[in-house]
């Protein structure tokens, strides 16, 4: 794989206007809070938030995600962001965390997913419209499925660790 075509799009989008960097909530998983601290020097990147839109937390497609990522007061682990609505780690040239630093949810977009799978359509919001014919969103990133279902996986391994008195869900086949 190119790993330079990971970051042709980003920071092209970054320069053009609202990226997904920007006023989106950003859960971090237990997993994501080991492999970001070092980089970070401590824990001070994420915050409890209840999510701005309550239809957010009122969602019942997966119920994995509602009860292993929700705390009881309805807050969950998010990327803290700044006064304007921006990702704490996004510059001026996408995001400033490498790929394996990266939170889990953030390597996965554009894919949509839920316990069970990836869905069969890339979500909306990445400018597919600034690639260059034949290049595909998926290629512009540098990702395929086969690289987005081992995220995915890794993703709700680690969901299934928050609050594990709420349910057990170890049961749950996840995709492979």
């Amino acid at each position: 794989m190119d790993t330079n075509a990971a970051f042709r799009l980003c920071p092209e989008c970054a320069g053009r206007g609202r990226t997904c960097c920007q006023g989106t909530e950003i859960y971090v998983t237990p997993g994501d809070v080991r492999r970001m601290e070092p980089f970070c020097g401590g824990n001070l990147f994420y915050e409890y938030r209840a999510p701005a839109n309550p239809a957010y937390a009122d969602n019942d497609e997966d119920p994995v995600w509602m009860t292993h990522v929700f705390r009881k007061d309805g807050a969950r682990r998010v990327i803290r962001r700044d006064p304007f609505g921006n990702c704490h780690f996004l510059g001026s040239g996408g995001c400033r965390l490498d790929e394996n630093t990266r939170p889990l949810i953030c390597r996965l977009f554009p894919y949509e997913y839920r316990a069970d799978g990836l869905l069969p359509a890339l979500a909306d919001g990445c400018p597919a419209h600034l690639l260059p014919e034949g290049l595909t969103l998926e290629s512009a990133l540098g990702m395929d499925r086969e690289r987005a279902a081992a995220w995915h996986r890794t993703l709700y391994a680690e969901i299934l660790e928050e609050h594990p008195e709420n349910e057990d869900w170890t049961h749950i086949r996840l995709a492979v």
